[in-house]
């Protein structure tokens, strides 16, 4: 076989000779060249499919990452919609058990400041079971830390493991307890709130991935938790300062038996009530409410009903003098703020019964409930204290039979049932007159029966944000 023939090109010669033809089966891959292999740790050199730089490796991880801010991210959304501190505990719970896999757990809340009592939460266990499990020392650091620091403490095998009291693994065993994990509740106001502990049924001990994340939780859910609990106390505070500007208890009248229920709203209104023994016998009855909400309405309401006390001692067998002072007062005590009164002066008469004289301030009327009627005593036709240049109101004098009864409400009673004013008062009216005997000659019972028929769900359940009070007055 003859060499290929080259081309000539004019001017030119060929600058190699021809390569001669080979036989492809006689290219083998050792012929073949090979690039040298790039050192290790050489930029251009790929991972190893099992090393972590591996992109895959990388792609993995990332996932990963993605999958537990999704979870935290829901778990975080579910704790904040919830605002009363039981509420904020059992979520947390939950959610401390959904991260390490654990099926139990407990938290024991501790009052930063010294002030109130120690709250166990559990989850899975029974209210013996806190106590027991309240009788160990504590297993978490109580001193606060720093927030960039996660102290924990695991106890991969309580029953067998090293660094446990006898009384420790006692309970461990009586409850069925392999291991256990436990964080504090870290705040950074408040310091430590808490300790929360999750229970696993066999030895074992959380990932190094399941602690990260249960630390990354509790750190929002601490914060969440401390102004919950602030929060709490201060409403706590102004309903408890509010139950102490009324009445602890309503006075003993010979002839004359009484009730009330007073509930007030989740922002602290300023509705209240007040039954007064007053010279030669007589009784004094006043029920009232301040415009507004919060401490600023519910110290109106103190100064209020302080003052109509003093002005019923001095002129309360004229309830309309007694009203017209208390008018004058809040005009130049507070003249933003207007409110409803009503207040009847009860003399007893020589036949039995009594012998009322009411006066209202845009207050609703009274409610007379006995065996021959049911019927509402007119006092509203007046304007509402401090709305008017010149208040002014007639008086309405009526006499309560043996046996009868007179209620006396706020507002608050009728606009928790969420229907108009006018069926609202269908409905007290209904409830008052249907009444058995047996519920009528009870003040107590009478009281009971409205508030069921004017709420059926119940005072805690209404969505009704106002006072109510509620006070029924039976004259024997």
């Amino acid at each position: 076989m003859s060499p290929a023939h080259v081309r000539k090109v004019a001017g030119t010669e060929p600058s190699s000779a021809g390569i001669p033809q080979t036989d492809a089966a006689a290219i083998t891959p050792a012929a073949v060249p090979v690039p040298p292999a790039l050192p290790a740790g050489h930029p251009e050199r790929m991972p190893d499919r099992g090393s972590p730089e591996h992109p895959i490796a990388v792609q993995d991880r990332l996932a990963a990452w993605v999958c537990d801010l999704s979870l935290l991210h829901e778990l975080t959304e579910r704790l904040v919609r919830t605002a009363e501190p039981g509420d904020v505990l059992h979520e947390v719970l939950q959610a401390g058990a959904t991260l390490v896999g654990a099926r139990r757990g407990m938290i024991t809340l501790e009052c930063p400041d010294g002030f109130g009592r120690r709250n166990s939460v559990g989850l899975g266990l029974a209210h013996a079971d806190l106590g027991a499990l309240e009788t160990i020392s504590a297993t978490a650091p109580t001193e606060p830390v720093a927030l960039d620091v996660a102290p924990e403490v695991v106890h991969g095998d309580l029953r067998h493991g090293p660094g446990l009291s006898a009384r420790h693994r006692e309970v461990a065993e009586r409850l069925g307890l392999g291991a256990s994990y436990a964080l504090p509740l870290t705040a950074e106001r408040t310091g430590t709130l808490g300790t929360a502990v999750w229970f696993y049924d066999e030895p074992a001990e959380p990932a190094a991935r399941q602690r990260r994340l249960a630390g990354l939780y509790l750190r929002f859910a601490a914060e969440h938790l401390g102004r919950c609990l602030a929060l709490a106390r201060a409403n706590e505070a102004a309903s408890s300062l509010a139950a102490e500007l009324l009445p602890a208890r309503l006075p003993r009248v010979p002839g004359v038996r009484m009730a009330v229920r007073h509930d007030a709203g989740p922002r602290g209104g300023g509705d209240w009530y007040d039954a007064l023994p007053l010279p030669e016998g007589a009784l004094g009855l006043a029920v009232g409410g301040v415009t507004g909400a919060g401490p600023g309405a519910v110290a109106a309401m103190g100064r209020l009903r302080a003052s109509l006390r003093a002005y019923a001692v001095m002129e309360g067998e004229d309830p309309v003098a007694v009203l017209s002072d208390l008018e004058l007062l809040l005009r130049l005590t507070e003249p933003a703020r207007a409110a409803t009164a009503l207040f009847g002066y009860a003399t007893a008469l020589p036949g039995g019964g009594r012998r009322l004289v009411l006066a209202g301030a845009g207050h609703c009327p009274p409610l007379v409930v006995g065996d021959r009627r049911c019927e509402y005593v007119e006092t509203s036709l007046s304007a509402p204290l401090n709305m008017l240049s010149c208040w002014e109101a007639p008086s309405v004098e009526m006499c309560a039979h043996p046996g009868e009864s007179l209620l006396l409400y706020t507002d608050g009673l009728l606009h928790r049932t969420g229907e108009p004013v006018d069926r609202a008062f269908a409905r007290l009216h209904a409830a008052a007159q249907g009444a058995p005997h047996s519920v009528r000659a009870d003040p107590e019972r009478l009281a009971d029966h409205v508030v069921r028929a004017m709420l059926p769900d119940g005072v805690d359940r209404t969505d009704g944000v106002e006072d109510l009070v509620l006070m029924v007055a039976r004259f024997d």
